[in-house]
């Protein structure tokens, strides 16, 4: 079973960008209402998801990977496979929604 982690925008290289395998990215803001709506089902991706590492990043504090990856709304999902981005979702989805794109 996976949990979600929190990473600083200073430990993404780390745990994101240089991570073999696939990683979905949460970018979310605390006061964001669809942010709250989509948390608990980025949950519940990665309980059911042991192969897929999946990571939250508070966008408040991560401007300059906001502006890296062309960010202009939260949430923003993105789906990285080892290192380089395959795909992007914005805006609040539903379950299936996300397990569509994390299957693309």
């Amino acid at each position: 079973m996976t949990q979600v982690t929190e990473v600083l925008a200073s430990d993404f290289t780390e745990e994101v960008e240089n991570y073999t395998g696939q990683v979905l990215v949460d970018f979310y803001a605390q006061w964001c209402g669809p942010c709250k709506m989509i948390a608990p089902i980025i949950e519940q991706i990665a309980h059911e998801n042991n192969a897929l590492k999946v990571v939250k990043v508070d966008a408040d504090e991560a401007q300059a990977l906001m502006a890296k990856y062309g960010i202009r709304g939260i949430p923003t999902l993105l789906l990285f496979n080892n290192g380089e981005v395959v795909g992007a979702k914005v805006g609040a989805a539903s379950l299936s929604q996300v397990k569509d794109f994390i299957v693309q």
